[in-house]
């Protein structure tokens, strides 16, 4: 493991027990227990392939990315590193998406100024994505359309602007007269070459498929949660009302750059689940599962992986991570 974020990641661990913690006080610890008793756990292997369901088509559009550019890498290589990045996916700073450049800068000796575009490019299809899922709900749900708008707009606005090249260098060569980033200018034109490529409207369109692809398997997770623990209930929900929650709510958490959106997105979710009159013991509980399913279980694939890469690179030490990502070029 990265010896200088084993402290950050166990930090990030106990501030996720603290909000599950939160939550159960909330929804009242005995009838939250209550709730899990009742929970149909064979179901519970389905939600988790349902998440490796959008880690695998993640990485499938990571893989098209990597080869837009022109970056060769071996496919059981390119799996690891992809994963390991999930373990960083709780700590401050979001670092985990830089760690997969630096992984590959180690691996094969792609700089990380050409590789990182595709982290800007991924959360664009991404936030692009949430956003199309989510729409249609928020206005059915009639809460969060202005700000999904706004989100959405502003990704749409920027992909533009990326894919002018004239104003995107002018913009670029203008910023070597700010004395903080003229050193860093040749690695910003380099940067831009490559999110240029993985904008093009044809790769665009496939990714933002994929991206919405891949998010929906978790909304349709949290909607198997739900539909299990309201079986014998009233209260109906459907399939889109359980892709606008979870994709809201995973847009509120992205928002507040809180690390894995811990907190914002669990209060999301349980907030919105109460406001159907589902009760606070099944909604607290609905939101643990699913959190567990998706992020926790994505952080466990992560440390995996992480060990398997520390075990089978042929790098000799990454312990020193931080002080390596902050002289990385």
């Amino acid at each position: 493991m990265f010896k200088k974020y084993k402290r950050k990641i166990l930090i990030s661990v106990a501030f996720g027990g603290i909000v599950f913690l939160l939550i159960s006080i909330y929804a009242d610890f005995s009838k939250l227990t209550e709730a899990f008793k009742n929970f149909n756990w064979w179901y519970f292997p389905l939600i988790l392939l349902l998440s490796l369901a959008n880690y695998f088509v993640r990485f499938f559009k990571w893989q098209i990315y990597l080869k837009s550019l022109n970056i060769k890498l071996a496919v059981k290589r390119s799996l690891i590193i992809f994963f390991a990045s999930f373990v960083m996916s709780v700590t401050p700073g979001k670092m985990g998406e830089i760690i997969k450049s630096y992984l590959l800068k180690e691996e094969i000796g792609t700089p990380v100024s050409v590789s990182l575009p595709i982290v800007l490019a991924e959360r664009l299809t991404d936030f692009i994505s949430i956003v199309l899922l989510s729409i249609i709900g928020a206005y059915v749900f009639n809460y969060g359309h202005n700000i999904i708008l706004t989100v959405g707009i502003f990704f749409i606005l920027l992909t533009i602007l990326i894919s002018f090249r004239k104003p995107s260098i002018g913009i670029i060569n203008f910023s070597r007269k700010v004395p903080l980033i003229k050193k860093h200018t040749e690695k910003l034109l380099a940067s831009y070459e490559s999110i240029n490529r993985l904008v093009k409207p044809k790769l665009m369109i496939i990714s933002v498929f994929l991206s919405g692809v891949a998010w929906f398997s978790e909304c349709l997770g949290l909607y198997i949660v739900l539909k299990l623990f309201l079986i014998n209930s009233d209260i109906q929900v459907n399939i889109l009302i359980a892709t606008f929650i979870y994709g809201f709510s995973t847009l509120i958490g992205a928002l507040a750059m809180l690390p894995g959106g811990l907190g914002a997105t669990e209060a999301m979710i349980t907030g919105l689940l109460i406001s159907l009159k589902i009760p606070k013991n099944i909604s607290a509980a609905s939101t643990i599962i699913i959190r567990v399913a998706t992020l926790w279980f994505a952080v466990l694939l992560g440390i995996v992986a992480v060990l398997i890469f520390e075990k089978t690179s042929s790098i000799k030490s990454i312990e020193n991570l931080d002080e390596k990502l902050s002289n990385i070029t």
